[in-house]
């Protein structure tokens, strides 16, 4: 297939500019692209694809896509419904690690293609789980928040034996998950003379730290124990009461993966009672966190952020890079590097 004629409509939002995609596809291939600004969604991490009531979102990518044959999106909601209504579509690239925003299996039916960017935020999340960490660690959140906002010297009581944090060098840290972000997570933190543990039994060849074959030997051993499992059947929950209760005494919760990875009501419990010193996260069972979570009555000891880990300027810009690429390569008749269908 040719360049020549095909339309693209680059629907972007307000993380990975429609600009960005275009400039990416212009390096690609030789097409008239379409640029449209999408509203963020509600929840810009739930999947849409079974969305079964006609929405605005709908409606305005409908719209857009009218005669498109190709479409490059982050948030656009790809239901039923819109592949239904857009009949000349043939190539749908998902700028995120996967399409959850996509009924494949519409797509499947009306014969379009659907692509996705693996890999495009492992770098970005990797340091922000690192930050998480140490934010935990050190009390720097709470520290910073007693002295901006209250103005009060008092968060010099961290200057003590009782309420200082840990330090990094010497530290038995558990990584659950040895991924993309796992394996960056374990480099880093071996920089800082952690001594790294990793429990994944999907991992193949050498890890950065020692390998353990047991999750409850891992969180056994470790001061802190940071996630980075997919989250699947086999995973939700992976740390309920029981596992959190293996850990020692003290110990630090770290989860920047997905929230429902981790039981939220256990590790307030352990939190409230004093058996965890710390947690910081970045996903959540729900989100938006809702206004009564119990997560939010802890802020003395937690670290919460609004899944912000994939939230970096590279990040955008390797999206829509690894998007062109996928689109210049359905049009060169090349095979596809990252398709479900």
């Amino acid at each position: 297939m040719t360049s020549s004629g095909v339309r693209v409509v680059a629907a972007g939002d307000h993380f990975v500019l429609p600009s960005l995609i275009t400039a990416a596809l212009t390096k690609e291939a030789d097409c008239a692209v379409r640029e449209v600004t999408l509203g963020w969604p509600v929840e810009p991490f739930g999947p849409v694809a079974e969305v079964s009531e006609a929405s605005d979102a709908e409606d305005e990518l409908i719209a857009a896509l009218e005669g498109a044959e190709v479409l490059v999106t982050q948030m656009g909601p790809v239901t039923a419904r819109v592949l239904a209504a857009c009949p000349a579509l043939r190539l749908v690239v998902v700028c995120r690690g996967g399409p959850v925003n996509v009924n494949v299996e519409a797509a499947r039916r009306h014969g379009v293609r659907v692509c996705f960017a693996p890999g495009r935020n492992a770098a970005a999340t990797a340091e922000f789980t690192v930050g998480l960490l140490l934010a935990a660690l050190r009390r720097i959140p709470q520290a910073h928040d007693v002295l901006a906002r209250q103005g009060s010297w008092a968060g010099s009581s961290y200057y003590t034996y009782e309420h200082s944090g840990l330090e990094l060098e010497d530290l038995p840290v558990g990584l659950v998950g040895y991924g993309a972000v796992g394996s960056r997570v374990a480099r880093v933190l071996g920089a800082f003379g952690a001594r790294v543990m990793v429990y994944d039994p999907y991992a193949r060849g050498e890890v950065h730290g020692l390998r353990l074959p047991a999750l409850d030997d891992l969180l056994r051993r470790s001061a802190v124990v940071s996630l980075h499992a997919r989250l699947t059947a086999e995973t939700r929950g992976l740390l309920g009461a029981r596992e959190l209760a293996l850990l020692p005494p003290g110990a630090v919760v770290v989860n920047a993966a997905r929230g429902p990875l981790l039981d939220e009501d256990a590790l307030c419990d352990a939190l409230a009672d004093g058996r965890l010193s710390a947690a910081a996260l970045d996903t959540y069972a729900r989100e938006p966190l809702p206004p009564d979570s119990r997560l939010r009555t802890l802020s003395d000891r937690i670290v919460l952020t609004p899944h912000l880990g994939g939230a970096s300027r590279p990040v955008a810009e390797k999206a829509a890079r690894i998007a062109a690429a996928e689109v210049g390569r359905w049009l060169r008749g090349e095979p596809l590097a990252h398709c479900l269908t």
